[in-house]
């Protein structure tokens, strides 16, 4: 009968901690990504011009808690020099000086200040962020969606170190008048309007 109460007080205190150990508060995701997976998608789509680029140069951490997902903090950041247009002359033009001055302004960041309208099912969150952006020296308040898809045991597949994954999915627009990039110059050829769109996976080794 001892060893019956026993077990039943070590079945209890078991239950009791499990929670604890399920949700063990927010896990560190690295966004840094030597494979260059991860991409920022750029489009300026102007009455004369459509200019499609990409930027691989990705970095950050975001602190992310499956239990409490509105909780998210963290930064992304992008090297400025990393953005990449097929055309050899355009992309010169892209980074130096007048536009976004890579040499200057060597990153540009989006800092995660607060999560609404958050609603988790399964492994998706969908959410909308408010925080700061900073392109070009210039840091506007921005709101934006955003998708976050939590794949618990998942690096292995993809790094073969095991841990888990976060992937971040968001489209946006900015105005580039917004930041100082030649602000009113070429709009017929180069839109006012840039779309983004973020497709990046941050990685926390076990």
């Amino acid at each position: 009968m001892k060893r019956f109460h026993k077990s039943k007080l070590a079945w209890a205190l078991a239950m009791a901690v499990a929670p604890g150990v399920l949700n063990a508060g927010p896990i560190k995701f690295d966004f840094k990504d030597p494979k260059k997976v991860n991409n920022v998608v750029f489009l300026l789509d102007a009455p004369l011009e459509s200019i499609n680029g990409t930027a691989t140069g990705v970095s950050g951490t975001v602190s992310f808690d499956p239990a409490k997902p509105a909780a998210t903090t963290g930064k992304i950041v992008l090297a400025t020099s990393s953005l990449h247009v097929d055309n050899p002359v355009m992309k010169g033009h892209l980074l130096d000086e007048e536009w976004m001055h890579a040499s200057k302004f060597p990153t540009i960041e989006f800092i995660v200040e607060k999560m609404t309208r958050v609603k988790t099912s399964g492994t998706t969150t969908t959410a909308t962020i408010a925080g700061k952006l900073t392109v070009k020296g210039v840091t506007k308040k921005v709101t934006v969606p955003v998708r976050l898809t939590y794949l618990k045991g998942l690096l292995i597949k993809r790094n073969r170190v095991p841990g888990d994954l976060l992937v971040l999915r968001s489209d946006f627009t900015i105005r580039r008048s917004d930041y100082g990039i030649n602000a009113g110059i070429k709009e017929e050829k180069v839109s006012d309007e840039i779309e983004l769109k973020l497709r990046v996976a941050g990685a926390a080794p076990h």
